[in-house]
């Protein structure tokens, strides 16, 4: 399989559909699908004309995790270059997981199966998940040795509170559709059947408002965990200054006026 092949990229009336596609592997990440994974949310956020994402996997499986291929090379490696070699891997990890992260878009994972160790971080470097009756969830990285590097650490006790996230991670047990829907790991829970059609559809209704405004609310939305009240107020009233000078916002007051009118 080429590199050009191992991610799916289809664009459909502004919401487009990003499918990890190595399904034999249950899409377990390799260097050169890292490499156009990135390339494709680069294009992403790049093109205007797509206003939401949906993310999915090919197969059975959402994506395994990284891939064991990589891992045993890493440990063929000479002594002296394991660690600069990990640290040039995580770097590319990391920028992957934030390009999702930062999105000025609404991101959507609709998980089809496993989500495995940094498939599990990937779903929830999503702004949403959307899980079908088959997927699974697991932060499987005690079982390797190794601490979560997808973002789990991060994304996970903001999703279930800092206890729960260490059991899950600590443990490293799978988490079923309904145990990530009462949880708050999944957002919503759809049949297999239905799962894509149902996260696009979600995808076009959140994104039916306006860019501009979206786009900021969520780089502020994204930080305010770790901001003060007074700096989310700070940030907020910058990004409303930006919003004021939109062509959107005037379009919608003119359009709102134009409707409020007494008629004559």
């Amino acid at each position: 399989m080429s590199i050009e092949d191992l991610i799916l990229l289809d664009v459909h009336e502004g919401v487009a559909t990003l499918t990890l596609n190595r399904p034999d592997k249950r899409n377990a990440m390799s260097d050169d699908m890292r490499t156009a994974f990135i390339d494709a949310l680069e294009r992403v956020h790049a093109d205007k004309s797509i206003r939401a994402l949906v993310l999915t996997g090919a197969g059975k499986g959402f994506c395994a995790g990284g891939d064991i291929a990589g891992m045993e090379r890493r440990l063929k490696a000479p002594a002296g270059e394991v660690a600069f070699n990990g640290w040039h891997r995580q770097q590319r990890t990391h920028h992957t997981q934030s390009l999702l992260h930062t999105c000025p878009k609404p991101v959507i994972a609709a998980v089809n199966g496993a989500a495995s160790g940094l498939g599990a971080d990937t779903a929830l470097a999503c702004d949403f998940v959307v899980a079908s009756e088959h997927a699974s969830f697991t932060w499987s990285y005690i079982h390797r040795g190794i601490v979560p590097d997808g973002g789990a650490m991060y994304f996970l006790p903001r999703r279930v509170g800092l206890a729960k996230a260490k059991e899950l991670i600590f443990s490293g047990r799978k988490v079923d559709a309904d145990e990530a829907l009462a949880l708050g790991i999944a957002d919503r829970k759809a049949s297999a059947a239905t799962l894509v059609a149902d996260a696009q559809a979600w995808a076009a209704e959140l994104s039916k408002g306006s860019s501009t405004a979206l786009a900021l609310g969520k780089t502020i939305l994204n930080q305010t965990f770790e901001l003060t009240s007074h700096q989310v107020f700070a940030q907020g009233s910058q990004a409303q200054g930006i919003c004021y000078s939109s062509a959107e916002h005037r379009e919608a007051v003119m359009a709102f006026l134009a409707k409020s009118a007494p008629k004559a």
